[in-house]
């Protein structure tokens, strides 16, 4: 199979592909793409801003829910396959995948609802004077995809840029540019879609992205990915004033009390800590453990993630998938060699034997550290690599989990709901569950504090970043 250009409504299979997508599980090749040129960037955009610039899409919302009704049910039918292409490009395990799909198919239909219902207001403010505000679309949206959840953070900002009557140029991860391709079909079979509304293409470098982010037809960039990327593109897009959706890194704490039931919380935070091999920006990577539990916690943690079961997604009974790739399994394990200066480990992960060679496959850690000044508690690790911190009070929690430049996701473990909601309010986290964790949903907006950027996701809110307000003024 092939991942293609999108451009004006024609899917370009004449393009000869550039490079190929590897199964983690294996390290084998299972599909090819089309690496894109900054010309083919540009003609994208071109499409996408005459798609705009036409009269219909933009002023149409009943046309607007209507697409994305039969996205959403075009997704739906062809879940099965999308789901395996998942396993089979980003290493996830099959549940993991189905979910996402289905994920994606709910965020489509909580958008079309939302289509119908941009309302403005209208306000009197003297004697036959009177302000209307009404909302638009910004105009163009850019979006760029990662790898690790290819479906969901695709439709995620898809979503509400339709739903706002933007258009949308897209660039995908390489590694999962099938997944792109095959989701984006459910969406171009849909007969009433104008064409050039959605482009999309694949890129491995980043001569596209740079150009996309100076070109001045292009008005809002949504983009999930890391902080010193998110930095590289606003500073980017500077030069043109755009509007950026920007969620980032993050270093989300599971933050233990003194009352909390491990019997309960630690499968949970397991889960929480391992979802996509810890390859999720809101999974936990660290946690936070009151003294009198700290001992009992990390015994008991490292059991669980010990016991986990290596394997590839398209087994049922696996528990933990590969990394995206060897380079990054590598990477991980370097900090794993490196672990012995900056703490104790509670649980040493590696490479495991009995899987393929060529694989990236890697079994989790767990390491005490002391110091918050640690890159291991400062930095995004992206792995199956899990920080425990002792505290001795709450405040000294709070302040241990507020101590890095991140402030994407945190969660809360106490059987005590008054003093779980005093800590969730100090904390400087865009999202905090409690006594639970990676629990996401259409309806509820997510985005970052701090270097884990701005903006918001899903939700109401997800449509502002794609939506200009106009004050038109009237005397009757």
């Amino acid at each position: 199979m092939k991942a293609c250009n999108l451009i004006d409504g024609h899917w370009d299979q004449s393009a000869p592909a550039g490079g190929v997508c590897v199964d983690p599980a294996s390290g084998e090749p299972v599909a090819e793409f089309v690496d894109a040129t900054e010309a083919a960037g540009r003609l994208a955009v071109q499409a996408a801003r005459a798609a705009f610039e036409r009269p219909g899409w933009a002023h149409m919302p009943r046309l607007r829910a209507d697409v994305l009704l039969a996205f959403a049910n075009n997704l739906e039918q062809r879940a099965p396959e999308i789901a395996s292409w998942i396993v089979r490009t980003s290493g996830k395990l099959a549940g993991g995948a189905a979910h996402e799909v289905a994920a994606s198919v709910s965020e489509l239909r909580y958008y079309a609802g939302l289509a119908r219902n941009l309302w403005g207001r209208v306000a009197e403010l003297d004697q036959d004077c009177y302000s209307m505000i009404v909302r638009e679309p910004i105009g163009v949206a850019a979006i760029i995809v990662p790898w690790n959840a290819p479906a969901t953070l695709l439709i995620r900002s898809l979503g509400p840029v339709l739903a706002a009557g933007c258009t949308a140029v897209i660039k995908s991860a390489h590694q999962t540019s099938v997944v792109n391709q095959l989701v984006l079909a459910c969406l171009t079979d849909v007969s009433q879609l104008p064409h050039g509304v959605v482009n999309t293409l694949t890129e491995s470098g980043a001569a596209v992205g740079r150009a996309w982010c100076a070109d001045p037809d292009i008005d809002a960039i949504s983009f999930t990915g890391s902080s010193a990327t998110g930095k590289r593109i606003a500073e980017a897009s500077a030069g043109t004033l755009k509007r950026l959706s920007l969620e980032l890194g993050g270093k989300a704490p599971a933050i233990v009390l003194e009352d909390c039931d491990l019997n309960v919380a630690i499968p949970q935070i397991t889960s929480g800590a391992m979802a996509l091999s810890g390859q999720m920006c809101t999974a936990i990577s660290r946690v936070l453990i009151h003294e009198s539990k700290f001992e009992q916690a990390c015994k008991q943690l490292a059991t669980h993630l010990g016991n986990l079961r290596l394997g590839p997604g398209t087994d049922r009974t696996s528990q933990l998938g590969p990394l995206i790739d060897v380079a990054n399994r590598d990477r991980v394990l370097s900090l794993i060699e490196a672990g012995n200066k900056a703490g104790r480990f509670h649980l040493r992960g590696g490479v495991p034997t009995h899987l393929p060679k060529k694989a990236a496959f890697l079994s989790p850690s767990l390491l005490e550290v002391a110091d918050t000044s640690s890159p291991y508690i400062q930095d995004e690790l992206f792995g199956p690599f899990v920080v425990a911190e002792i505290f001795r009070s709450n405040e000294e929690a709070i302040e241990r989990s507020n101590a890095t430049r991140y402030g994407l996701a945190a969660s809360v473990w106490t059987a005590n709901q008054r003093t779980a909601h005093h800590i969730a309010r100090r904390l400087k986290s865009g999202t905090v569950w409690i006594n639970a964790h990676n629990k996401l949903f259409a309806e509820a907006e997510t985005g970052g504090y701090r270097e884990s950027g701005y903006g918001r996701l899903h939700g109401v809110e997800g449509l502002n970043d794609f939506m200009e307000s106009k004050h038109v003024y009237f005397e009757a």
